[in-house]
């Protein structure tokens, strides 16, 4: 491998940005890469797999270099940089800013080291020990998997395209996909590639969203002509996969405490062709209960750890806490207790989440059953990484009976 010093100075300014200044990995990258318009394909693509490599196994990297301690700066991120390099098996040129790297001290620490699963897999303390309590043996297939790289998938938007179409437009250009079975309308990008730029995004042809993701807006069941709440919507990346399932037909109705999201949701509704969306934002109690006993379906994605998509968001492990977690516990019950009056007798609710932690899955359930005996369950399913390659999603698909 050819190192250039410009492009890693760009990945020590990226760790600095997101370790430092606290910015999240996504957004610190965009910066970067924004800045500089001659790097080619390759050269964005060294910043991005590097920076993102750092950021999962920082506590490994930072432990065998014996760094932990230390603030950063420019010396010590190019300490950091190297002993990257050379626990991946790369040789390093002979440049005075790799000075500090001893290569033997590297693989006698990581030899030391190895075995200990929050340093090998690079977890807070609390993180992992919460993940072990919950999850036992499971946690060590779980994290290995989660500091894999995220596969990009697309969602097909059928109500402009098929997936064969789609796939075939796509071929065309070199874009490359393959089928996710299980997944009907899913598409796997064999290579990684700047899609946002292509027609067919700009026609509304397709949205990024993870295989797992897109089990969801299925497994409410719904059919055309129905009225549907998203009560946590976001920027709308369900809603849109819910309005193609309906057929433009019926209303969906997308809520979310923040303007701005929902202002994202309507854009992207435009340029997908949805015709029977709607938003609303959540101004107070008063906005849920006016919808009481309208919806025939209604999606619950409610906010939670996250620990699911920490492959495609793994500064989020560095920037989590065990009180953030208690308090999204919280908020979870009293949505699912509030919120599902929204839904009429004889309609469904799903609950779902992107965390693999059965306390904000599965016993998040019990617990609102063994309060409400006029729901039941019909149906739960787990996504674990481990299993499937993709993000880690709970759902739970409720039954109002009375």
């Amino acid at each position: 491998m050819k190192f250039h010093l410009n492009l890693l100075k760009a990945v020590n300014r990226a760790i600095y940005s997101i370790f430092e200044e606290g910015r999240y990995a996504d957004k610190a990258l965009e910066k970067i890469l924004r800045s500089n318009n001659l790097w080619g394909a390759r050269d964005r693509a060294f910043i991005a797999e590097n920076t993102y490599d750092m950021v999962r196994y920082w506590r490994l990297i930072r432990t065998v270099a014996e760094l932990e301690t230390h603030e950063l700066n420019e010396t010590n991120l190019y300490t950091l940089f190297g002993t990257w390099q050379v626990l991946k098996g790369v040789a390093l040129p002979k440049w005075e800013e790799f000075k500090n790297v001893d290569e033997k001290k590297i693989h006698h620490n990581y030899k030391q080291l190895k075995t200990q699963r929050k340093i090998a897999h690079s977890l807070p303390d609390w993180l992992d020990d919460l993940g072990y309590s919950e999850l036992g043996k499971q946690w060590n297939k779980e994290v290995e998997a989660l500091n894999e790289s995220a596969p990009v998938v697309l969602r097909v938007n059928t109500l402009k395209i098929s997936k064969a179409d789609l796939a075939k437009s796509l071929q065309e250009k070199g874009i490359i996909t393959m089928p996710v079975t299980g997944c009907k309308d899913a598409l796997l990008l064999k290579q990684r590639q700047n899609l946002f730029i292509t027609p067919e995004f700009k026609s509304g042809y397709f949205e990024v969203q993870d295989a797992s993701s897109q089990l969801v807006a299925e497994f409410l069941q719904l059919e055309p002509g129905m009225r549907v709440i998203d009560a946590c919507a976001g920027a709308g990346g369900k809603s849109l996969h819910l309005a193609a399932l309906s057929l433009n037909k019926g209303r969906i109705l997308s809520l979310d405490t923040e303007q701005w999201k929902l202002d994202e949701a309507k854009k992207r509704a435009r340029r997908a062709g949805v015709s029977n969306l709607d938003t609303r934002l959540i101004e107070g109690p008063k906005t849920i209960k006016k919808l009481y006993d309208t919806a025939d379906r209604l999606l619950l994605d409610v906010p939670c750890s996250g620990l699911g998509v920490i492959k495609r968001n793994p500064d989020a492990k560095w920037k989590l806490s065990i009180e953030f977690v208690n308090k999204v516990r919280e908020e979870q019950q009293s949505i699912l207790q509030e919120y599902s009056k929204i839904v009429k007798v004889g309609g469904k609710l799903v609950y779902a989440t992107c965390s693999i932690l059965p306390s904000e899955n599965q016993l998040q359930v019990d617990k609102f059953l063994s309060n409400n005996a006029n729901f039941e369950l019909e149906e739960a399913k787990s996504v674990l990484p481990s299993e499937s390659g993709f993000d880690g999603f709970f759902m739970a698909r409720l039954v109002r009976k009375s």
